[in-house]
């Protein structure tokens, strides 16, 4: 089974995996003044600028929550977070094989390392983002409390269907190089066709109906949930998604599995 061995390749260079996030993150801030502190700097910017900016602009959009000043950024911050996690896996996947072209072809190393470090590093950016809204969360007294349990089961499936995604664009992209090129405008459009910067109600009964095919809409509406009402998460919604989610890492791991030896010669 590809999947299985995939896993004991990614568990036997496990620290190469990590050793490559870490040298990536530093070097990333080598030759800044205040080094690492722009990697907490830049989203507490973000988070400030839509707190001081967007809450006061968009708030009426919010029914229910008129009285609530920091309503708003609360939930763009929930679905913007969690987007950027999203857009930042399948968009660096897209080009994963393709921008380590040199490494593949002078290393021997299982290439699935690769998506892994990918996703590793995602997920340490989102960390520090994730922990520094939740700081925010808390000092505005707005903490929500056990249901933040519910973000485990959400961060899975995104985690799941951006990584099928992104292997299936990215081994594509080794052949036809448009694949890139198309990948980032499609998530430009894809972005602006979810309820993250508007809310679901604020659109006509025809939108919905066209958004019920977004497969992102439950998903962020559920982070949304979360953070803005402080509810659980019911996970039916995300049935369907669930199951093209397991649809496209299997047709992705075939892929991936029957092109990777062709890989270095495409390169």
């Amino acid at each position: 089974m590809p999947g299985l061995v995939m896993f004991r390749a990614l568990w036997a260079y496990r620290g190469f995996v990590w050793s490559s996030v870490m040298r990536e993150f530093h070097g990333k801030y080598r030759e800044s003044l205040l080094g690492a502190f722009w990697s907490v700097a830049n989203p507490l910017a973000m988070i400030l600028i839509y707190t001081l900016v967007m809450g006061q602009l968009m708030r009426p959009t919010l029914p229910g929550y008129e009285k609530t000043p920091f309503a708003f950024p609360i939930y763009l911050c929930a679905g913007v977070i969690t987007w950027n996690l999203f857009a930042d896996i399948v968009s660096r996947l897209n080009g994963v094989f393709v921008d380590n072209g040199n490494l593949i072809k002078k290393s021997n190393f299982p290439r699935i390392c690769l998506p892994a470090i990918v996703v590793t590093s995602a997920f340490l950016n989102f960390g520090i983002v994730m922990a520094i809204y939740l700081a925010f969360l808390a000092i505005i007294g707005y903490w929500p409390g056990w249901s933040l349990l519910s973000i485990i089961p959400l961060l899975i499936i995104l985690t799941g269907f951006a990584v099928g995604l992104g292997v299936l664009l990215g081994t594509l992209n080794v052949f036809f190089r448009d694949v890139g090129q198309l990948t980032g405008v499609i998530l430009q459009f894809w972005f602006w066709l979810t309820p993250i910067v508007y809310t679901f109600g604020a659109l006509t009964e025809k939108v919905r109906i066209f958004m019920g095919f977004n497969p992102m809409v439950p998903l962020m509406q559920g982070f949304q949930q979360i953070f803005l009402m402080h509810s659980f998460v019911s996970l039916k919604p995300l049935i369907p998604l669930t199951i093209a989610t397991l649809i496209l890492l299997t047709l992705a791991a075939w892929f991936f599995s029957a092109r990777v030896g062709e890989l270095v010669d495409e390169l």
